[in-house]
C-alpha cells in the first residue's frame, strides 16, 4: 500500500527517513537525530514530537486524492523542495484539472489550483497547507492570502474529515481568486505611475528599479493592467535566476528554498499595501 502510495506522489527517497531524539546537555532540550547518516538535523523541546515526512505527507495526499478523486487528479504534478538537511520540505503540487482563466486584449492566461505543504522535522517549521493557483503560461506560483491557508496541522492529531472539508473551501477560494485577477487584468495601469508606486512599496531602490523593469516585460504580453504588475511580484517569488535578475545570494547554508517561499509570502505583504489596494480598487 505505501508502495502504491509512494509511486503516485514521487516522493523522493532522501526524504524517506526516520529520525530519533538524544539528550542534549541542555535540560528539556533534545537532538534531532537522521536515523540513516547520523546526522543532528535540529534541537527541539524534549516534548516535541518529530513526525516523519513519510507520514505527513502519506495524511496529506491521502485526503487530497480521496477529495478531488482520479478525475480530479490526473495529471497531477508534484515539485519537491528541501532545505536544512533535508529537515524541511515543500511540496508543491498543481491539479491542472482544476483551472481557470484570466483574459486581456493581449493575452489569454490559463491557472491551475496549486496545493502547498510545508513539514519540518527540526522544530523551525510548523506543519503548514496552503493553496493557491499557478499561470500555466509563465509558471509563475501564487498563493492567497492568510485566508488561503488551509489549516496548520498537527500530524499526531491528523483529521481526515475535518482536512477534506478545508478542501472544499480552497476550490471555492481559487475561482474567487480567478476571478479577482480578472477584475486586475480588466484594471489599467496606464493613468498610475508604477515606477513610483514601486519604490513606495518595495524599501530597496535598487529592487525597486528591477521589478518596474519586470513589470514592463509582463506589460509588454499581458499588456497595462494590475494583473501584468502581479505577474512580476510572482516572478519574483518564482525565479531566482538571469531571467529576471533577482538571483539568490549563495549563504552556504541550504536555505534556497526556504528563501523563495519567504518571497511568496512577501508577494502577499506588497498586494496588501495601501498603494496596491487603491490601485486595484
Amino acid at each position: 500500500m505505501l508502495l502504491d502510495f509512494y509511486s503516485q506522489l514521487d516522493m523522493p527517497d532522501y526524504l524517506q527517513f526516520t529520525t530519533h531524539k538524544e539528550p542534549t546537555r541542555m535540560e528539556g532540550k533534545d537532538y534531532v537525530v537522521n536515523d540513516e547518516t547520523g546526522e543532528v538535523l535540529g534541537i527541539v523541546g524534549s516534548k516535541f514530537n518529530a513526525v516523519s515526512h513519510q507520514e505527513f505527507y502519506h495524511n496529506v495526499y491521502e485526503a487530497i486524492d480521496n477529495f478531488f478523486g482520479a478525475d480530479g487528479m490526473q495529471g497531477v504534478q508534484f515539485k519537491w523542495n528541501t532545505a536544512r538537511n533535508n529537515a524541511f520540505a515543500m511540496l508543491d503540487m498543481v491539479l491542472p484539472n482544476t483551472k481557470g482563466f484570466i483574459t486581456t486584449p493581449k493575452h489569454r492566461t490559463e491557472v491551475s489550483q496549486r496545493i502547498i505543504a510545508l513539514h519540518g522535522i527540526d522544530g523551525l517549521c510548523s506543519n503548514q497547507v496552503y493553496q493557491g493557483l499557478i499561470d500555466t503560461f509563465c509558471l509563475n506560483g501564487q498563493i492567497g492570502g492568510e485566508h488561503s491557508k488551509i489549516r496548520q496541522k498537527n500530524t499526531t492529531n491528523f483529521n481526515m474529515g475535518t482536512f477534506i472539508h478545508e478542501l472544499e473551501s480552497s476550490v471555492a477560494d481559487f475561482y474567487k481568486n480567478v476571478e479577482q485577477l480578472q477584475k486586475w487584468a480588466d484594471t489599467s495601469t496606464l493613468h498610475v505611475n508604477i515606477k513610483t508606486m514601486l519604490e513606495s512599496v518595495i524599501k530597496s531602490e535598487r529592487k525597486a528599479e528591477k521589478m518596474y523593469s519586470l513589470y514592463n516585460t509582463e506589460a509588454s504580453t499581458r499588456g497595462h493592467n494590475a494583473f501584468a504588475l502581479y505577474s512580476a511580484f510572482t516572478n519574483y517569488a518564482s525565479y531566482a535566476d538571469e531571467r529576471n535578475g533577482f538571483n539568490l545570494r549563495n549563504t552556504g547554508n541550504d536555505t534556497n528554498s526556504v528563501s523563495m517561499w519567504l518571497r511568496e509570502q512577501e508577494v502577499n505583504k506588497w498586494i496588501s499595501t495601501p498603494q496596491f489596494k487603491e490601485l486595484v480598487a
